[in-house]
């Protein structure tokens, strides 16, 4: 009878530690799936080819720009109704900031990019103002 009353003890904890085991088993496979999960990248639209757009302030009218984009950099041409003119621009993307400046027209330019569209401010020797764009291609 001894012996069947340790079997009855016996039994139970390794049934326990069968438990335990499997938790242990489940809980470190599921840490090392959110560890080891990465995010999707989003795909974002990229900062060069044509934009088009308006601005207002101390000068009003329409743009159109044209960017290249190599690594941060970007260089390219904006065509502006006031001042009329073709101008080369040269400026910076980080993130979604833009930085640009037409030295020709006397304007830097400050906004930020959200897909396929775009805004900020503007200033010049003659005052501020804000600007919006859209990606045409």
């Amino acid at each position: 009878m001894h012996v069947c009353s340790r079997g009855r003890r016996i039994a139970p904890a390794i049934s326990l530690l069968w438990v335990a085991a499997l938790l242990v088993f489940y809980c470190t496979g599921t840490a090392f799936a959110a560890v080891n999960s990465k995010p999707k990248p989003k795909h974002r639209v990229s900062v060069a080819g044509t934009w088009s757009g308006q601005y207002s302030g101390a000068f009003t009218g329409t743009f159109t720009l044209h960017w290249t984009l190599s690594k941060s950099s970007l260089s390219g041409s904006i065509v502006l109704s006031n001042p009329n003119g073709t101008y080369s621009v040269t400026g910076s993307v980080h993130g979604t900031a833009i930085t640009f400046g037409a030295v020709g027209a006397g304007a830097t330019y400050t906004g930020s990019q959200s897909g396929k569209s775009m805004s900020g401010s503007y200033k010049t020797p003659r005052g501020v103002g804000t600007w919006s764009a859209h990606k045409t291609s």
